[in-house]
């Protein structure tokens, strides 16, 4: 009984960290890739981005919105918009199609090698209510994922006190005050003189990234960057007349 456990849960290992068929298309994949190749060439990846917030411009150059008000983490990249296949993906991970945190990661890893000599990955914190009604914490098994891929550590060193009410229909100052106060970092010893690297799915106007950004630094962090999957191209897409 004990051999056919073991043998199971390899098979369970096995196929975790090989496909057999595409996550996007469905398609049969021989490479044990996790992506296929032409849906990978569909993905609206970023290629010339704002070198602060890392949206996708058009130009090579900081952002005009950047220009105006810069974000509170020293660097933020997004592999992709959140448009298309992309946005799809970011969408049924959160809905529970957890197995998708390894794919995500795996796109995440190049972004991750461009802050070479961060100390420890920061997922963003979910209430506890939030983290039942959802089953699991998406940014925390994220930040797993990629620490597998990249030897960095995950530090849970923060918690997020209350729960904000929804922030779909908000923009950006909106945001903000919803946010203000909501994380708390319950080891500072852990934070401090650290290069850390916020881990998310998606970067909408920034402003949780940059409370928690915000938080880690006055807790004596050295650096603060942040990683996410999908970044949306507009920085005010909700709140306009």
């Amino acid at each position: 009984m004990a051999f056919f456990a073991r043998v199971l849960a390899y098979l369970r290992g096995y196929q975790r960290t090989h496909n057999f068929t595409c996550d996007v298309c469905g398609r049969e994949v021989f490479g044990g890739e996790r992506v296929c190749e032409a849906c990978t060439r569909a993905l609206p990846f970023i290629r010339t981005c704002c070198p602060v917030c890392g949206r996708r411009v058009r130009e090579e150059g900081v952002c005009a919105a950047c220009k105006q008000q810069r974000p509170v983490p020293h660097a933020v990249r997004s592999c992709f918009t959140h448009d298309g296949e992309a946005a799809r993906l970011v969408r049924r991970f959160k809905r529970g199609e957890q197995y998708l945190a390894l794919t995500l990661a795996q796109f995440l890893q190049p972004l991750a090698a461009q802050f070479d000599g961060a100390d420890a990955l920061v997922p963003v914190p979910m209430t506890a209510r939030a983290r039942r009604r959802r089953g699991f914490d998406q940014a925390l098994l994220l930040a797993r994922e990629l620490s597998a891929l990249t030897n960095l550590p995950v530090l849970c060193a923060v918690q997020k006190r209350r729960e904000t009410p929804q922030q779909k229909a908000l923009g950006r100052a909106g945001r903000r005050k919803n946010l203000e106060g909501c994380f708390h970092v319950t080891d500072r010893a852990a934070v401090r003189g650290k290069r850390l690297l916020i881990v998310d799915d998606t970067y909408t106007t920034g402003a949780t990234v940059d409370e928690l950004a915000a938080v880690l630094l006055r807790a004596g962090a050295a650096e603060v960057n942040a990683v996410t999957v999908t970044s949306v191209e507009d920085k005010a897409p909700f709140g306009k007349k």
